[in-house]
């Protein structure tokens, strides 16, 4: 039986459009993707580091090293994923994070850490987003904003889960038992699904964006969008292309610069670390909900207007957060913020698949994800030198508030090509 054999007996057998099939493998594997993310890593710095007297610096390192790693090698795998499909791309991806997870509890050496975890973050920052939006932008173009937004949603529920189940496993075995747990509920989860299931494209076996086929597609059914053409080389060539890219670099610093370090900014402003917390999850709830409400942003609308309001709610919360000495400020900050970027996770996927089609945009994300990774490697570091050279975080916020401006400027002004 061929790869193709399951999901077109499927396809002619299931009462409603397979594509939905493929967003529940994709959702799956958005869950799975959380096995290299910070947020699991966080739960196990203070076992670890303390089993081995490791710096809270050398562990960190490996997520920026892992980040760096996927810079360098997104734009040719996104070549593979136009050729091969999501399929290909996300099975690696989960096998690897799944056994590096797992592996990681026979850690014995800072070096086989660094060499374990790079592995699944590396995959975290490259394939998985590759392969997640790839999948959904080749099966869904007039529902493209609504299917983004659940993917993405997804990934935020395995955010949440992903720690709370290497919680529970370091309860019974510590923190190998808890990285064990990681790995096999990223197997578990992720892999069988994706590789049953997932199709490249719905022409692959009869069938076209959003519809159930071409020849017998029902009245009710949605029409279909025209969509673009662009080879990398073609789009490369277009303004929108550099645009986009100038976007990236201006708003990410800001997601990576003011997450990371909200927590010890909220504190030396006067805040228990107990409220801090709270206002953590505040922005984390509140970035989950708005990354699917931003899919309900009205197609009829350009997606250049929408990239504008997420960058001005990143602004909003910088701006509020400048003047944080309570916590009713710090939630409305929180708040603000994390709308901005559950915005912001959403619609640059979809901006790019809008902008140049669906042939190449693994090329093209590729190349345009090797400098969205980078300016989240820079947005803490900035933030770190500057709060360690004024002695407070001001600074670092005010150079984040005129990112954010910029990026508001850059998404206004990039038209489709």
């Amino acid at each position: 039986m061929t790869t193709r054999a399951l999901p077109l007996l499927l396809s002619r057998r299931l009462p409603f459009f397979y594509g939905w099939v493929v967003l529940g493998c994709v959702c799956c594997a958005g869950f799975s993707r959380q096995g290299g993310a910070v947020a699991t890593l966080s739960i196990f710095v203070e076992p670890m580091t303390h089993d081995f007297g490791w710096s809270r610096v050398a562990i960190s390192g490996a997520v920026s090293l892992g980040g760096l790693l996927a810079a360098f090698s997104a734009p040719s795998l996104g070549r593979v994923l136009d050729r091969q499909g999501a399929r290909a791309v996300l099975c690696c991806a989960i096998l690897l994070t799944g056994m590096a997870d797992m592996a990681l509890s026979l850690t014995m050496s800072l070096l086989m850490f660094y060499a374990l975890f790079c592995i699944a973050r590396t995959n975290f920052a490259g394939p998985f987003d590759l392969g997640i939006y790839g999948a959904v932008n080749n099966w869904f173009v007039a529902r493209r904003s609504v299917t983004t937004a659940i993917a993405t949603l997804a990934q935020m529920v395995g955010l949440v889960s992903l720690p709370l189940i290497a919680q529970s496993g370091m309860q019974h075995g510590g923190w190998r038992g808890g990285w064990l747990a990681v790995g096999l509920a990223v197997l578990a989860v992720g892999f069988v699904p994706t590789w049953l299931l997932l199709v490249r494209a719905p022409e692959d076996i009869g069938l076209v964006p959003d519809r159930r086929a071409t020849p017998h597609a029902a009245p009710t059914d949605i029409a279909p969008r025209p969509e673009p053409v662009f080879s990398r080389a073609d789009a490369l060539r277009t303004p929108a292309f550099w645009l986009l890219s100038l976007f990236t670099l201006f708003a990410y610093p800001v997601q990576a610069g003011v997450s990371l370090h909200q927590a010890p900014f909220l504190i030396e402003r006067g805040l228990q670390p107990a409220v801090a917390a709270t206002v953590v999850s505040t922005f984390s709830f509140m970035s989950g909900v708005a990354s699917f409400a931003f899919g309900f942003f009205p197609r009829s609308l350009p997606v250049r207007y929408a990239l504008a309001l997420a960058a001005l709610l990143q602004l909003a919360g910088t701006l509020t957060m400048l003047g944080v000495h309570a916590p009713l400020h710090a939630y409305l900050a929180a708040a603000a913020f994390g709308a901005g970027i559950g915005g912001l996770l959403t619609l640059l996927p979809i901006a790019w698949a809008d902008y140049y089609g669906r042939r190449s945009f693994g090329a093209i994300r590729g190349l345009a994800l090797s400098g969205q990774v980078l300016a989240q490697a820079v947005g803490p570091l900035l933030s770190g030198v500057l709060r360690d050279w004024s002695g407070n975080y001001d600074l670092s916020l005010e150079c984040f508030a005129v990112l954010s401006v910029l990026a508001v400027l850059a998404a206004l002004i990039a038209r489709p090509p």
